[in-house]
């Protein structure tokens, strides 16, 4: 599976880290941790980056769903 964080481009660097963080599934807490910032701190940067209008999108390869898509091979019926 595959993170893209597209918009990323209109996000600061701190921005980015907690969005990249949080769509990981930390908490603000445990942000908070990792990059030395207060919790009310994570939770502004999060709002903020949110009104900026970022998009994550997940690409899971067609292997993980059991289908190889990019097989020329395979016979079509």
């Amino acid at each position: 599976m595959h993170l893209e964080l597209r918009g990323a481009e209109k996000l600061s660097h701190r921005e980015r880290q907690v969005v990249v963080l949080k769509e990981m599934g930390k908490s603000s807490d445990n942000i908070g941790k990792i990059l030395g910032l207060g919790v009310a701190t994570i939770n502004t940067l999060y709002s903020r980056a949110k009104t900026k209008g970022y998009q994550v999108v997940i690409i899971i390869p067609g292997e993980e769903w059991g289908m190889n898509l990019y097989d020329t091979d395979a016979e079509e019926e």
